[in-house]
């Protein structure tokens, strides 16, 4: 019914196609962990997967649906006690909605975030009474080694001096959509952001 010269042909069609599509997706499709290059092309927040203190990888999808503060933090910095009180005060208020803290230790400004992850990280803020939210592995947030997230959010909310991150808690508003939306200052308290909170939270 059919040469084997055709059936062959078609054989090799069919790999070919099946290998240009393979390739296509594999290419196309947005990665979800960490060192997902290609920031750019994020759709959302929850596109990115990154290490709790632990470790462990933590896909940012869990947070679906949350308003979100995005927060590089530090403990020896001037600015770190009263955004650590506002931080506290913010995860207290809002417990009970859909709103989240994020929180990303940083050493690059000034080596002012010294403590390692893990338990160290944990006694530190216990010490500090500090409840600044959901707290991740120490990173980058700025350079080639920043963080992709980091990456994501300065390409997405550009700072009025450029990009890069200016010094510690530099804050990210992100909406219920994995949008982010605003960008603040390090020097802009936590608490003048609640409008703002309030606002996305309807």
């Amino acid at each position: 019914m059919f040469s084997t010269k055709s059936v062959l042909l078609f054989v090799v069609g069919v790999l070919i196609a099946y290998g240009v599509n393979r390739f296509y997706s594999q290419s196309t499709t947005t990665q979800t962990d960490g060192t997902m290059e290609d920031y750019k092309n994020a759709k959302s927040v929850y596109d990115f997967t990154v290490k709790d203190s632990q470790g462990a990888d933590v896909s940012l999808e869990k947070y679906r649906g949350k308003v979100l503060l995005i927060v590089n933090i530090a403990s020896q910095c001037g600015l770190t006690k009263g955004n650590y009180a506002e931080l506290t005060e913010l995860s207290q208020k809002y417990a009970d909605k859909d709103f989240k803290i994020l929180s990303f230790p940083c050493n690059q400004f000034g080596g002012q975030m010294p403590e390692g992850d893990g338990e160290e990280m944990v006694c530190h803020l216990r010490s500090a009474k500090a409840e600044v939210g959901d707290v991740f592995a120490k990173i980058d947030v700025n350079g080639d080694g920043a963080h992709p997230l980091y990456k994501y959010l300065k390409h997405k909310q550009g700072g009025t001096l450029g990009d890069s991150i200016k010094w510690n808690f530099a804050k990210f508003l992100v909406n219920k959509d994995g949008q982010p939306v605003d960008r603040y200052a390090p020097t802009t308290s936590p608490s003048s952001i609640v409008k703002d909170i309030d606002k996305l939270l309807g």
